[in-house]
């Protein structure tokens, strides 16, 4: 089965000349389809850098990353723009638009996709809610929602448009256990019927039994892979 995110020999740096700071070191990774990978590591050891590579937000630099089947290597600003209308993207403050609906957080999505520009968005947007526990919340602002439903709201929005890769940044950190739980496992769900990739960066240990393989980062440097099933088959 091929990848649909691989990283080969992967080196990122920030800053210029005497500022210049290695940040990755000779990153190796290949996710599969359908598979749901856990990053973790403490603090400043690049994940969310990584996240942000993998997920088009900047240019890789060095080595090669390729994300359904495009090389990201000196992309160029509207190459990375495209490869981002197949990605879903989950931040630990859910971003949504404090002046929208819930719904209209939702159907913001569907905007940005021609293919769907003929159908009803704000029925999509409402059945979508529906789906993650909301459709009762539909109308209500970000302000008038509890932080598990604000990340509902984000989840929604996030997979709506079936993106083929999903990715997370600490998306239970602002929540309680119970919550926590119910977003990763809404997550889950959603992903295994949407035949869905998830990469999901956490420092919450109460949520790496959803995973079907956890990578481990430390200092810029994978350290560990847990091989998957799903990679064997």
């Amino acid at each position: 089965m091929k990848p649909v995110i691989s990283v080969q020999n992967l080196n990122h740096y920030f800053g210029q000349g005497n500022l210049k700071k290695q940040v990755l070191f000779d990153v190796n990774l290949d996710i599969h389809p359908g598979e749901i990978v856990i990053m973790t590591g403490p603090s400043g050891s690049g994940k969310t850098t990584l996240l942000t590579l993998l997920g088009g937000l900047r240019s890789a630099q060095e080595g090669s990353l390729t994300i359904l089947d495009r090389e990201i290597r000196g992309a160029t600003k509207q190459q990375l723009t495209q490869l981002r209308k197949n990605i879903g993207y989950i931040f630990q403050a859910h971003n949504l638009m404090t002046f929208l609906t819930a719904k209209q957080n939702v159907r913001m999505s569907l905007e940005l996709h021609d293919r769907y520009l003929n159908q009803d968005l704000d029925a999509m947007a409402v059945s979508m809610l529906e789906t993650v526990g909301l459709g009762h919340r539909a109308d209500y602002y970000p302000d008038g929602l509890s932080g598990g439903q604000k990340q509902r709201v984000a989840i929604a929005r996030a997979l709506i448009s079936h993106p083929k890769i999903v990715l997370a940044d600490e998306p239970t950190a602002a929540l309680d256990k119970k919550s926590g739980r119910d977003v990763v496992e809404l997550m889950q769900k959603l992903a295994k019927e949407q035949q869905c990739t998830i990469l999901l960066v956490t420092h919450d240990n109460r949520i790496l039994d959803i995973a079907d393989r956890i990578v481990y980062m430390e200092d810029g440097r994978l350290v560990s892979d847990g091989k998957s099933a799903i990679a064997q088959t």
